[in-house]
């Protein structure tokens, strides 16, 4: 356990250092913006697509930091070295998975706060989009861990996570926006796709980053 606090710790840090916790939040807070301005001031719309809007941001906002998850560890031989220090690849995923929820979501459940207010969502449906990107959340961490182990060291990255990544977020965004109109039923349904997801990522990060390091 220590060895996974160290790393969530140096995760953090870095993140904090690089603006890496405040650009994903600077990105999803203006993705959510443009929307209005785009379909006018119709509350009622506006209100009708709310949840989805922030769904779609989220899971671009989880994105972005793609690049810098595994890369920089793989190239500067950190993760070489704790192999050989006998370190399990996989903990070692898990830790960056949770360093990467604990950097995005707090601050992204924050703003969806604000972007409800653009929205004119009612404090109901606030809360179940509140609740559903807390489920949901650790799954796109998951994912994103994943696919920068799999995108690392590769030629434009970023633009080959995104076509990994998405197809396979589509069903956290679709149970997650389907939440505000079906409720309990696709909150469950949410809920185990993302611990799914958590549970199963840390070994396929894991062989993709022994792959890297051969």
């Amino acid at each position: 356990m220590s060895l996974v606090a160290s790393l969530v710790a140096r995760d953090l840090r870095r993140a904090w250092r690089s603006g890496g916790l405040w650009w994903p939040i600077a990105f999803f807070l203006l993705v959510a913006t443009l929307f209005p301005f785009a379909v006018g001031p119709d509350l009622a719309l506006l209100a009708r697509i709310g949840g989805g809007v922030i769904w779609a941001a989220a899971l671009l906002a989880a994105l972005l930091p793609v690049e810098r998850l595994i890369a920089p560890d793989l190239e500067a031989g950190v993760l070489d070295q704790l192999a050989v220090r006998g370190a399990s690849m996989a903990l070692v995923a898990a830790a960056k998975i949770l360093a990467h929820w604990l950097a995005f979501s707090p601050p992204l459940m924050l703003a969806a706060v604000v972007v409800g207010g653009l929205f004119d969502l009612s404090s109901a449906t606030l809360a179940i989009v509140e609740l559903g990107l807390l489920l949901g959340t650790p799954g796109l961490a998951a994912l994103a861990v994943t696919t920068a182990a799999l995108t690392a060291g590769l030629r434009g990255a970023g633009a080959v996570a995104g076509l990994v990544m998405l197809p396979l977020a589509l069903p956290l965004l679709i149970f997650g926006a389907g939440s505000i109109d079906s409720g309990a039923g696709a909150l469950k349904l949410l809920a185990a796709v993302s611990l799914l997801l958590t549970a199963g990522a840390p070994f396929v990060a894991a062989a993709a980053i022994r792959a890297g390091m051969d």
